[in-house]
C-alpha cells in the first residue's frame, strides 16, 4: 500500500505537541502573573474616594487612633467606617469652607451617608471578623500596611487565602503584644539586627501565642462558613 502521510508528518506531529504544551504553560504563567499584578489585586494602587481622606495628615500627622473613627473593631467583625458626625466634631471648626470637603457638610446637611468606597474587601464566601484578630495581637499595620503613610488609602496586601494563612500557620511571626495593636510604627525587640530581630520576635511570638491562646487554625470551616 502506498504511503498515505509525508514522512515529514511525524516531525510536525512531534514540534505541533510540543509547541502546544509550550503554549499552554506559557498561558498559565501569564495568567498566573496578571493574578498576582497591581491590575488585578489592587495592590499600592489608591481607591478614588467621595471625599480624598488623608491618613498620612490624620493619622501620622495629628496622631488620631485608628478606634476614633473605626470604633467596632475590638468588638465586631466589622471595623466601622465613621458617621460623618465624626468628621464634622472637628469640620465645624476648621476648614469649615475647604471645598474639598463640601461632601461632607452636604452629608451632615442631608443626613446622607457618604459613599466610601472599600479597599479591604474580602469575597462573600470569606468569613473576617476584626475583633479576634485585634484581641490576639494582630496589629492593624501587619494587614493594613502603615497606613499613617498613605495619602490615599491603598491595598497593601493581596489578601489572597495563601497570604492569610502564612500568619494563621505562623502567628509567632506577626503577634505583638495587645498595647502595641494601633501603634502603626511598632517595631519587635531587636529589629535594628535583621537575623536576631527575627529571632528575639519569634521568642516573643510564641510567649504571645501561649499567653494569648493562639491556636493555628487553618481548616477551611475557619474562614468559610
Amino acid at each position: 500500500m502506498a504511503q498515505i502521510f509525508h514522512r515529514s508528518t511525524n516531525t510536525i506531529s512531534k514540534v505541533s505537541i510540543f509547541g502546544a504544551i509550550f503554549i499552554i504553560a506559557g498561558l498559565a504563567a501569564a495568567a498566573w502573573m496578571i493574578n498576582q499584578s497591581p491590575y488585578f489585586t489592587r495592590v499600592n494602587a489608591p481607591r478614588p474616594q467621595p471625599v480624598p481622606f488623608s491618613h498620612k495628615h490624620h493619622v501620622g500627622g495629628l496622631g488620631i487612633d485608628c478606634r476614633y473613627c473605626h470604633t467596632t473593631v475590638e468588638t465586631s467583625s466589622f471595623a466601622g467606617l465613621p458617621p460623618t458626625e465624626t468628621c464634622m466634631s472637628c469640620h465645624s471648626e476648621i476648614w469649615t469652607d475647604s471645598p474639598m470637603l463640601e461632601p461632607v457638610r452636604a452629608s451632615y446637611r442631608t443626613d446622607s451617608s457618604l459613599a466610601w468606597i472599600r479597599v479591604n474587601q474580602l469575597p462573600d464566601y470569606v468569613y473576617f471578623n476584626h475583633s479576634i484578630h485585634v484581641n490576639k495581637g494582630i496589629g492593624c499595620a501587619t494587614c493594613h500596611g502603615r497606613v499613617d503613610q498613605m495619602p490615599l488609602t491603598w491595598r497593601e496586601n493581596t489578601l489572597y487565602m495563601r497570604w492569610c494563612l502564612d500568619c494563621h500557620n505562623a502567628p509567632e511571626r506577626f503577634v505583638r503584644p495587645r498595647q502595641a495593636v494601633f501603634q502603626m510604627n511598632y517595631q519587635p525587640p531587636g529589629s535594628e539586627h535583621p537575623v536576631l530581630g527575627e529571632t528575639d520576635q519569634l521568642a516573643l511570638g510564641r510567649k504571645l501565642v501561649a499567653e494569648y491562646k493562639i491556636k493555628k487554625l487553618t481548616d477551611c470551616y475557619t474562614c468559610h462558613r
